[in-house]
Protein backbone atom coordinates (compact mmCIF):
# COMPACT_ATOMS: atom_id res chain seq x y z
CA UNK A 1 0.00 0.00 0.00
CA UNK A 2 1.41 3.26 -0.91
CA UNK A 3 -0.58 4.97 2.37
CA UNK A 4 -0.29 3.53 5.58
CA UNK A 5 -3.30 2.86 6.64
CA UNK A 6 -5.35 4.57 9.72
CA UNK A 7 -8.30 1.67 10.66
CA UNK A 8 -8.09 -1.82 9.39
CA UNK A 9 -10.57 -4.31 9.99
CA UNK A 10 -9.54 -8.12 10.02
CA UNK A 11 -11.90 -11.02 9.39
CA UNK A 12 -11.69 -13.92 11.10
CA UNK A 13 -14.95 -15.31 11.20
CA UNK A 14 -14.64 -19.10 11.95
CA UNK A 15 -13.64 -21.52 15.19
CA UNK A 16 -11.86 -20.14 18.28
CA UNK A 17 -8.65 -22.24 17.11
CA UNK A 18 -8.70 -19.95 13.74
CA UNK A 19 -9.40 -16.82 15.43
CA UNK A 20 -5.80 -17.21 17.67
CA UNK A 21 -3.99 -18.52 14.67
CA UNK A 22 -4.77 -14.88 13.33
CA UNK A 23 -2.87 -13.09 15.56
CA UNK A 24 0.45 -13.65 14.20
CA UNK A 25 -1.05 -11.52 11.51
CA UNK A 26 -2.51 -9.18 13.68
CA UNK A 27 1.03 -8.65 15.02
CA UNK A 28 2.60 -8.02 11.91
CA UNK A 29 0.23 -5.21 11.11
CA UNK A 30 0.57 -3.96 14.44
CA UNK A 31 4.28 -3.35 14.01
CA UNK A 32 4.00 -1.80 10.49
CA UNK A 33 1.31 0.47 11.18
CA UNK A 34 1.82 1.01 14.86
CA UNK A 35 -0.55 4.58 14.73
CA UNK A 36 -3.82 2.57 12.93
CA UNK A 37 -6.83 1.32 14.87
CA UNK A 38 -7.23 -2.37 14.57
CA UNK A 39 -10.83 -4.47 14.78
CA UNK A 40 -10.93 -8.28 14.92
CA UNK A 41 -14.71 -9.40 13.33
CA UNK A 42 -15.63 -12.84 14.48
CA UNK A 43 -18.37 -14.95 15.48
CA UNK A 44 -19.83 -14.79 18.67
CA UNK A 45 -18.45 -17.13 21.44
CA UNK A 46 -14.84 -16.75 19.79
CA UNK A 47 -13.85 -13.52 21.11
CA UNK A 48 -12.17 -14.69 24.20
CA UNK A 49 -9.12 -15.94 22.59
CA UNK A 50 -8.63 -12.11 21.92
CA UNK A 51 -8.44 -11.13 25.83
CA UNK A 52 -6.11 -8.80 26.87
CA UNK A 53 -4.57 -8.89 23.00
CA UNK A 54 -2.38 -5.65 23.00
CA UNK A 55 -2.46 -5.58 19.78
CA UNK A 56 -6.36 -5.28 18.98
CA UNK A 57 -8.41 -2.34 19.26
CA UNK A 58 -11.99 -3.80 19.28
CA UNK A 59 -13.43 -7.02 18.37
CA UNK A 60 -16.87 -7.30 17.00
CA UNK A 61 -18.98 -10.18 17.01
CA UNK A 62 -21.44 -11.07 14.81
CA UNK A 63 -23.81 -14.80 15.14
CA UNK A 64 -22.24 -17.44 12.98
CA UNK A 65 -26.00 -17.93 11.72
CA UNK A 66 -27.81 -14.05 11.85
CA UNK A 67 -30.47 -13.27 10.74
CA UNK A 68 -31.61 -10.09 8.96
CA UNK A 69 -31.38 -7.67 12.24
CA UNK A 70 -27.90 -9.29 13.10
CA UNK A 71 -26.81 -8.79 9.46
CA UNK A 72 -28.03 -4.70 9.75
CA UNK A 73 -26.85 -4.30 12.67
CA UNK A 74 -22.85 -5.08 11.33
CA UNK A 75 -23.66 -2.96 8.59
CA UNK A 76 -24.19 -0.06 9.83
CA UNK A 77 -21.32 -0.64 12.55
CA UNK A 78 -18.58 -1.65 9.61
CA UNK A 79 -19.66 0.06 6.23
CA UNK A 80 -16.82 1.87 4.65
CA UNK A 81 -15.78 2.42 8.15
CA UNK A 82 -11.89 1.45 7.71
CA UNK A 83 -9.10 1.87 5.24
CA UNK A 84 -8.38 -1.91 4.92
CA UNK A 85 -9.99 -5.09 5.37
CA UNK A 86 -8.45 -8.28 5.18
CA UNK A 87 -10.31 -12.11 4.71
CA UNK A 88 -8.51 -14.46 6.97
CA UNK A 89 -11.18 -17.19 5.20
CA UNK A 90 -12.03 -18.22 1.82
CA UNK A 91 -15.57 -17.93 2.78
CA UNK A 92 -18.34 -15.83 0.91
CA UNK A 93 -19.00 -14.14 4.10
CA UNK A 94 -15.26 -13.53 4.74
CA UNK A 95 -15.37 -11.59 1.71
CA UNK A 96 -18.67 -9.92 1.72
CA UNK A 97 -17.95 -8.39 4.79
CA UNK A 98 -14.74 -6.96 4.08
CA UNK A 99 -15.82 -5.68 1.26
CA UNK A 100 -18.43 -4.04 2.86
CA UNK A 101 -15.93 -2.44 5.78
CA UNK A 102 -13.46 -0.84 3.25
CA UNK A 103 -12.27 -0.15 -0.56
CA UNK A 104 -9.29 -1.77 0.26
CA UNK A 105 -8.86 -5.43 0.68
CA UNK A 106 -6.95 -8.33 0.73
CA UNK A 107 -8.04 -12.31 1.28
CA UNK A 108 -7.79 -15.64 1.16
CA UNK A 109 -9.43 -17.37 -1.78
CA UNK A 110 -10.09 -21.08 -2.15
CA UNK A 111 -8.80 -21.27 -5.62
CA UNK A 112 -8.38 -19.55 -9.02
CA UNK A 113 -11.59 -21.05 -10.51
CA UNK A 114 -14.30 -18.85 -12.10
CA UNK A 115 -16.40 -19.48 -9.27
CA UNK A 116 -14.27 -17.75 -6.93
CA UNK A 117 -13.49 -14.87 -9.42
CA UNK A 118 -15.62 -12.64 -7.69
CA UNK A 119 -13.38 -12.99 -4.58
CA UNK A 120 -10.24 -12.14 -6.76
CA UNK A 121 -11.60 -9.29 -8.35
CA UNK A 122 -12.57 -7.15 -5.17
CA UNK A 123 -9.02 -7.90 -4.01
CA UNK A 124 -6.02 -5.78 -5.00
CA UNK A 125 -3.76 -8.70 -3.81
CA UNK A 126 -4.82 -11.90 -2.37
CA UNK A 127 -3.54 -15.58 -1.94
CA UNK A 128 -4.92 -18.75 -2.85
CA UNK A 129 -5.38 -21.24 0.12
CA UNK A 130 -3.47 -24.44 0.56
CA UNK A 131 -4.98 -26.84 2.23
CA UNK A 132 -2.72 -29.31 2.64
CA UNK A 133 0.74 -28.31 2.34
CA UNK A 134 1.15 -24.88 4.48
CA UNK A 135 0.58 -24.04 8.10
CA UNK A 136 -2.85 -22.00 8.97
CA UNK A 137 0.09 -19.36 10.95
CA UNK A 138 2.07 -19.09 7.30
CA UNK A 139 -0.98 -18.94 5.48
CA UNK A 140 -2.05 -15.93 7.28
CA UNK A 141 1.18 -14.23 7.46
CA UNK A 142 1.45 -14.63 3.34
CA UNK A 143 -1.39 -12.07 3.66
CA UNK A 144 0.71 -10.15 5.24
CA UNK A 145 3.51 -10.50 2.48
CA UNK A 146 1.00 -9.25 0.23
CA UNK A 147 0.90 -5.69 1.84
CA UNK A 148 4.63 -5.63 2.06
CA UNK A 149 4.96 -6.12 5.95
CA UNK A 150 7.11 -7.87 7.77
CA UNK A 151 6.22 -11.54 9.37
CA UNK A 152 5.45 -11.65 13.10
CA UNK A 153 5.59 -15.17 13.93
CA UNK A 154 4.20 -15.18 17.32
CA UNK A 155 1.01 -16.74 18.33
CA UNK A 156 -0.51 -14.39 20.96
CA UNK A 157 -2.15 -16.05 23.66
CA UNK A 158 -4.70 -13.98 26.02
CA UNK A 159 -4.09 -12.55 29.34
CA UNK A 160 -5.87 -12.28 32.51
CA UNK A 161 -5.40 -9.89 35.57
CA UNK A 162 -5.58 -12.35 37.68
CA UNK A 163 -2.37 -15.03 38.18
CA UNK A 164 -3.30 -18.51 38.43
CA UNK A 165 -2.06 -20.78 41.74
CA UNK A 166 -1.42 -23.33 42.66
CA UNK A 167 0.53 -25.54 46.17
CA UNK A 168 2.12 -27.72 43.94
CA UNK A 169 3.66 -28.61 40.93
CA UNK A 170 0.72 -29.28 37.92
CA UNK A 171 0.05 -30.18 35.13
CA UNK A 172 -3.27 -29.45 32.90
CA UNK A 173 -4.70 -32.23 31.08
CA UNK A 174 -7.67 -30.95 28.60
CA UNK A 175 -9.08 -34.63 27.81
CA UNK A 176 -12.26 -33.07 25.47
CA UNK A 177 -12.05 -32.62 21.91
CA UNK A 178 -14.68 -30.83 20.03
CA UNK A 179 -15.35 -34.02 17.48
CA UNK A 180 -15.38 -37.35 18.45
CA UNK A 181 -13.13 -38.41 15.83
CA UNK A 182 -10.30 -36.35 17.52
CA UNK A 183 -10.58 -38.21 20.75
CA UNK A 184 -9.00 -40.62 22.51
CA UNK A 185 -10.22 -43.04 25.22
CA UNK A 186 -11.15 -42.26 28.59
CA UNK A 187 -8.90 -45.44 29.62
CA UNK A 188 -6.19 -43.65 28.34
CA UNK A 189 -6.94 -40.47 30.04
CA UNK A 190 -7.36 -41.96 33.46
CA UNK A 191 -3.78 -43.92 32.78
CA UNK A 192 -2.60 -40.72 32.05
CA UNK A 193 -3.81 -39.16 35.15
CA UNK A 194 -2.79 -41.74 37.55
CA UNK A 195 1.17 -41.62 36.23
CA UNK A 196 1.39 -37.64 36.07
CA UNK A 197 -0.03 -38.40 40.45
CA UNK A 198 2.74 -40.33 40.27
CA UNK A 199 5.56 -38.58 38.80
CA UNK A 200 4.21 -35.93 41.72
CA UNK A 201 1.84 -33.57 39.81
CA UNK A 202 -1.10 -32.11 41.09
CA UNK A 203 -3.50 -32.43 37.65
CA UNK A 204 -5.92 -29.84 36.93
CA UNK A 205 -8.85 -30.91 34.03
CA UNK A 206 -9.57 -28.45 31.50
CA UNK A 207 -12.73 -28.40 29.01
CA UNK A 208 -15.70 -25.88 27.39
CA UNK A 209 -18.84 -25.03 29.29
CA UNK A 210 -21.10 -27.65 27.76
CA UNK A 211 -22.70 -30.50 29.28
CA UNK A 212 -21.15 -33.20 27.75
CA UNK A 213 -17.45 -31.44 28.51
CA UNK A 214 -18.16 -31.37 31.95
CA UNK A 215 -19.65 -34.51 32.45
CA UNK A 216 -16.72 -36.24 30.85
CA UNK A 217 -13.94 -34.29 32.69
CA UNK A 218 -16.36 -35.05 36.05
CA UNK A 219 -16.27 -38.52 34.74
CA UNK A 220 -12.45 -38.49 35.03
CA UNK A 221 -11.91 -36.38 38.16
CA UNK A 222 -11.90 -37.38 41.54
CA UNK A 223 -9.10 -38.60 44.23
CA UNK A 224 -6.68 -36.72 45.93
CA UNK A 225 -5.03 -34.19 43.65
CA UNK A 226 -7.25 -33.68 40.38
CA UNK A 227 -9.49 -30.68 39.80
CA UNK A 228 -12.06 -30.11 37.47
CA UNK A 229 -11.98 -26.64 36.16
CA UNK A 230 -14.21 -26.87 33.02
CA UNK A 231 -16.25 -24.33 31.95
CA UNK A 232 -15.29 -22.27 34.93
CA UNK A 233 -12.32 -20.39 33.19
CA UNK A 234 -12.43 -17.95 31.23
CA UNK A 235 -9.79 -18.16 27.59
CA UNK A 236 -7.40 -15.52 29.56
CA UNK A 237 -7.42 -17.04 32.74
CA UNK A 238 -7.25 -20.68 31.35
CA UNK A 239 -3.90 -19.54 29.58
CA UNK A 240 -2.66 -18.20 32.86
CA UNK A 241 -3.34 -21.54 34.07
CA UNK A 242 -1.33 -23.28 31.15
CA UNK A 243 1.68 -20.65 31.76
CA UNK A 244 2.28 -22.25 35.33
CA UNK A 245 1.77 -25.84 34.40
CA UNK A 246 5.07 -28.13 34.34
CA UNK A 247 3.18 -29.63 30.83
CA UNK A 248 0.19 -29.85 29.64
CA UNK A 249 -1.33 -32.39 27.34
CA UNK A 250 -4.50 -32.48 24.93
CA UNK A 251 -5.85 -33.68 21.90
CA UNK A 252 -6.34 -31.45 18.50
CA UNK A 253 -7.89 -28.27 19.66
CA UNK A 254 -7.86 -24.81 20.51
CA UNK A 255 -6.66 -25.31 23.72
CA UNK A 256 -3.83 -27.60 22.74
CA UNK A 257 -2.76 -24.52 19.98
CA UNK A 258 -2.88 -22.23 23.47
CA UNK A 259 -0.74 -23.94 24.82
CA UNK A 260 1.68 -24.00 22.38
CA UNK A 261 1.87 -20.48 22.61
CA UNK A 262 2.14 -19.79 26.31
CA UNK A 263 5.47 -21.74 25.78
CA UNK A 264 4.24 -24.06 28.04
CA UNK A 265 5.55 -28.02 27.61
CA UNK A 266 2.93 -29.58 25.79
CA UNK A 267 1.79 -32.64 24.11
CA UNK A 268 -1.02 -32.65 21.20
CA UNK A 269 -2.53 -36.09 20.23
CA UNK A 270 -3.40 -36.09 16.97
CA UNK A 271 -5.19 -38.91 14.82
CA UNK A 272 -6.69 -38.21 11.43
CA UNK A 273 -5.91 -34.29 11.45
CA UNK A 274 -3.31 -32.61 8.98
CA UNK A 275 -0.30 -31.74 11.14
CA UNK A 276 1.03 -30.15 8.43
CA UNK A 277 -2.19 -27.58 8.21
CA UNK A 278 -3.05 -27.72 11.97
CA UNK A 279 0.03 -28.46 14.36
CA UNK A 280 0.30 -26.65 17.42
CA UNK A 281 2.40 -23.45 16.58
CA UNK A 282 5.51 -23.92 18.67
CA UNK A 283 7.13 -20.87 20.78
CA UNK A 284 9.48 -19.10 18.54
CA UNK A 285 8.70 -20.91 15.55
CA UNK A 286 9.71 -19.21 11.95
CA UNK A 287 8.68 -22.45 9.85
CA UNK A 288 7.65 -21.65 6.17
CA UNK A 289 5.51 -23.21 5.12
CA UNK A 290 5.24 -25.72 7.83
CA UNK A 291 7.07 -26.74 11.53
CA UNK A 292 5.76 -29.88 11.33
CA UNK A 293 6.04 -33.30 8.56
CA UNK A 294 2.91 -35.48 8.12
CA UNK A 295 3.96 -38.12 9.86
CA UNK A 296 7.06 -39.01 11.83
CA UNK A 297 7.81 -41.72 14.34
CA UNK A 298 8.07 -42.27 17.33
CA UNK A 299 6.79 -38.28 17.45
CA UNK A 300 8.09 -34.95 16.30
CA UNK A 301 9.49 -32.39 18.58
CA UNK A 302 9.66 -28.80 17.64
CA UNK A 303 10.91 -25.99 20.55
CA UNK A 304 8.21 -26.84 23.34
CA UNK A 305 5.95 -28.96 21.31
CA UNK A 306 5.74 -32.44 20.77
CA UNK A 307 3.42 -33.92 18.26
CA UNK A 308 2.25 -37.50 18.96
CA UNK A 309 0.17 -39.12 16.28
CA UNK A 310 -1.97 -42.21 16.82
CA UNK A 311 -1.12 -46.03 16.40
CA UNK A 312 -1.90 -47.16 12.26
CA UNK A 313 -4.43 -49.72 11.98
CA UNK A 314 -3.01 -53.21 11.08
CA UNK A 315 -5.49 -53.90 8.70
CA UNK A 316 -5.88 -50.68 7.18
CA UNK A 317 -2.86 -50.17 5.43
CA UNK A 318 -0.95 -46.44 5.15
CA UNK A 319 -4.46 -44.24 6.35
CA UNK A 320 -2.26 -42.09 9.14
CA UNK A 321 -3.43 -39.26 8.75
CA UNK A 322 -6.07 -39.71 6.57
CA UNK A 323 -7.30 -35.86 6.55
CA UNK A 324 -11.00 -37.18 6.98
CA UNK A 325 -13.34 -36.71 9.64
CA UNK A 326 -12.76 -40.00 11.43
CA UNK A 327 -13.31 -43.75 10.41
CA UNK A 328 -17.02 -43.07 8.62
CA UNK A 329 -16.23 -39.68 7.68
CA UNK A 330 -18.22 -37.57 9.85
CA UNK A 331 -17.49 -35.72 13.15
CA UNK A 332 -19.46 -38.02 15.72
CA UNK A 333 -17.29 -41.41 14.45
CA UNK A 334 -14.27 -42.54 15.94
CA UNK A 335 -10.91 -42.56 14.39
CA UNK A 336 -8.91 -46.32 15.37
CA UNK A 337 -6.17 -44.59 14.99
CA UNK A 338 -7.03 -42.70 18.65
CA UNK A 339 -9.17 -45.35 19.73
CA UNK A 340 -6.57 -48.30 19.12
CA UNK A 341 -3.93 -46.21 20.77
CA UNK A 342 -2.32 -47.29 24.38
CA UNK A 343 -0.88 -45.74 26.81
CA UNK A 344 2.42 -45.95 26.46
CA UNK A 345 3.35 -43.83 23.80
CA UNK A 346 1.74 -40.68 25.05
CA UNK A 347 3.41 -41.45 28.54
CA UNK A 348 6.65 -41.83 27.17
CA UNK A 349 5.98 -38.40 25.03
CA UNK A 350 4.89 -36.71 28.25
CA UNK A 351 8.08 -37.98 30.26
CA UNK A 352 10.26 -36.44 27.33
CA UNK A 353 8.63 -33.65 27.94
CA UNK A 354 9.07 -33.20 31.39
CA UNK A 355 13.09 -34.23 31.68
CA UNK A 356 13.88 -31.59 29.04
CA UNK A 357 11.04 -29.00 29.10
CA UNK A 358 12.75 -26.12 27.54
CA UNK A 359 14.11 -27.59 24.29
CA UNK A 360 13.86 -24.78 21.39
CA UNK A 361 15.83 -25.91 19.04
CA UNK A 362 15.21 -24.84 15.73
CA UNK A 363 14.45 -27.97 13.70
CA UNK A 364 12.60 -31.26 14.56
CA UNK A 365 14.38 -33.31 17.19
CA UNK A 366 16.66 -35.95 16.29
CA UNK A 367 14.74 -39.06 17.49
CA UNK A 368 11.84 -38.62 14.56
CA UNK A 369 12.37 -40.98 11.84
CA UNK A 370 10.34 -39.94 8.84
CA UNK A 371 7.35 -41.74 8.14
CA UNK A 372 4.97 -41.79 4.70
CA UNK A 373 4.11 -38.33 3.42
Amino acid sequence: MTKAPRSILVVATRRIGDVLLTTPLIRSLRHAYPAASIDVLVYAGTAGVLEGNPDCNGVIEVAERPGWRDHARLVRRIFRRYDLAIATQQSDRSHLYAWLAARRRVGLVPDRSWSSGWKRASCFAYEVLDDVNTHTVVQNLRLADRLGVARHHDVVAPRAEQAFASEKPYAVVHPVAMFAYKSWTPEGWRGLIAWLQGRGLAVFLTGGPSAEERAYCAALAGGEDVVDLSGRLSFGALAEAIRGARLYVGPDTSVTHLAAACGTPTLAIFGPSNPVKWGPWPAGATDDPSPWRMLARPWQRKGNVILLQGVQPADLGHCLPCRLEGCERHIASASRCLVEMPLDPVRSAAAALLSSPQNLSSAVSDNVRPGSG
